[in-house]
């Protein structure tokens, strides 16, 4: 059951789809799964699921496996993707198990059929699970190849009536360029999914934007590595930008 909400301060938002790019398990290492970054964003995840909030999750697999440079050896685009979505199943089923072993219940489930180690995307299923306190990480993206983990995100938030997709990133927001890059970059507080698509900022698929915007689902882009920012993010912190109509 779904544990009472012990929060001092009212919670903005009830459901969310948390989507996280693989390169955030990295934490300090080159290759894979930082377990010091997962175990923190699993606890973070598990302070939302006691205070009541129901948390559905995309983690890509960047960390895992990047088809470009395979591509340009002679690997093909769809064989590519299809790496790529094996690799986001590798990431929940490490989410999972850290989670689980904190007592926090967890169901992976896969746009690909994978018996035994995941159950198939069933969109009434997830719902039940997280209306139980229960938290479901969406893997293998769509399913399909040429779509990113940034689409499968905004269609699983869209499927589950999520109240916004959080998009959690390495940096603080969106900027008018990239900050890495560019120490003048402006970081925007607020934006239209408008001007999002026609600047074609890269902090997010445009595919995704379109989706979001169609169905006037709010995007809150944040930087994941600053400590407590979940929950600040459900209370209704402005950290980070908001992208709405």
């Amino acid at each position: 059951m779904t544990s009472p909400s012990l929060s001092p301060v009212p919670l903005l938002y009830k459901r969310i789809l948390l989507k996280l790019s693989g390169e955030a398990l990295l934490g300090e290492e080159p290759f894979g799964i930082d377990p010091n970054v997962i175990r923190r964003i699993a606890l973070e995840v598990q302070e939302l699921v006691k205070l009541g909030v129901e948390v559905g999750m995309v983690i890509g697999g960047g960390n895992l496996f990047r088809g470009k440079k395979l591509e340009q050896a002679g690997l093909g685009r769809i064989s590519a993707d299809q790496m790529g979505m094996l690799a986001t199943v590798m990431n929940a089923i490490a989410m999972r198990d850290v989670m689980e072993t904190m007592g926090l219940a967890t169901r992976i489930m896969s746009a690909i059929p994978m018996s035994g180690i995941a159950d198939h995307y069933n969109r009434l299923k997830a719902i039940h699970h997280l209306k139980q306190g229960r938290v479901v990480i969406f893997s293998a993206g769509t399913g399909n190849p040429l779509v990113t983990t940034d689409s499968a995100a905004s269609l699983r938030a869209i499927e589950i009536e999520a109240d916004i997709l959080l998009k959690a990133t390495n940096v603080d927001g969106v900027y008018s360029a990239d900050p890495r890059k560019n120490p003048n970059a402006i970081l925007f507080k607020t934006m239209t999914f408008d001007k999002a698509l026609s600047d074609e900022l890269g902090v997010m698929d445009l595919a995704a934007f379109c989706q979001c915007r169609d169905h006037n689902l709010k995007i809150r882009v944040f930087n994941i590595k600053n400590p407590g920012v979940l929950l600040r993010m459900v209370q209704g912190s402005t950290e980070g930008t908001l992208v709405e109509r």
